[in-house]
């Protein structure tokens, strides 16, 4: 795997890129973990094809480039062949200025992108596939991205209590209460919780979860390898089997398993 940040001026709407090959492998089944991003993949040979939504009522399918919206439960993806891509952590803002909806219409489920995009789908999957390299490749993602959302509305529409409300759970972790952040905000607890999940997917409360997971998962990823009971107690957990509880519920596996098979 091959990780990139993305321009500052992008970074509102998509965080990082990830270029990705795997080799052939006995057909299995991995598990699509929930994550405080979207997620935005372009695959430069072969498919993704999903077994499960995290939503289950959504149906299942075979993608070359896909967007799945936020979801708080695994998804179910077929593994096995070999792959080669690209996967962007698009943030529920970059739903509105890249896509031109609201990530709430994408939750729990797995779009085409040629659903949201039309025929800009094909041409750009042809370019990054005969680009000379990563840097190459996402430094053509940066130019398409910058006119889709030059193209856009950017965000046009979004409640500005909504995107305080995400800041606020972002900045604390998704370690704050969310009776203090509807005080904050001056709403109700449920009219805060209607217009969030309308807007990124989630309801506060979940998207609170996933922040603090998403966080917990990058730390376990990172150079230091910190124990499981450090990074539970820096994310905000009670206690380390609080963490387990989240992997299980959230990934639907183990720490140990989901960092065997990304390490």
């Amino acid at each position: 795997m091959v990780t990139a940040a993305t321009p500052a001026a992008l970074r509102p709407y998509v965080s990082s890129y990830t270029g990705y090959r795997t080799e052939a492998m006995p057909p299995g089944t991995h598990q699509g973990v929930a994550s405080a991003h979207l997620t935005f993949l372009l695959c430069l040979d072969g498919k993704v094809e999903m077994l499960a939504n995290a939503d289950r009522s959504k149906p299942p399918g075979a993608f070359a480039a896909l967007v799945g919206g936020l979801h708080a439960g695994p998804a179910e993806i077929a593994q096995g062949d070999p792959q080669t891509g690209v996967q962007l952590r698009l943030t529920w803002r970059g739903a509105r200025a890249v896509l031109g909806l609201p990530a709430g219409e994408l939750a729990g489920d797995t779009v085409d992108l040629a659903v949201l995009l039309g025929r800009r789908t094909g041409p750009l999957l042809d370019r990054l596939a005969s680009a000379a390299g990563w840097p190459a490749r996402f430094a053509l993602l940066d130019a398409e991205l910058m006119r889709l959302v030059a193209a856009g509305r950017g965000e046009r529409g979004v409640r500005p209590e909504v995107g305080y409300a995400w800041d606020r759970l972002a900045e604390t972790g998704g370690n704050l209460r969310i009776e203090e952040l509807a005080a904050e905000v001056g709403w109700s607890r449920r009219y805060l919780a209607d217009r969030f999940r309308a807007e990124t997917g989630l309801a506060p409360k979940a998207a609170a979860r996933v922040i603090r997971f998403e966080r917990a998962c990058d730390r376990l990823l990172g150079p230091d390898r910190a124990p499981l009971a450090t990074v539970a107690a820096d994310a905000g957990y009670v206690d380390q089997a609080h963490l387990s509880r989240d992997f299980r519920d959230l990934a639907g596996t183990t720490a140990t398993a989901w960092l065997a098979e990304r390490v």
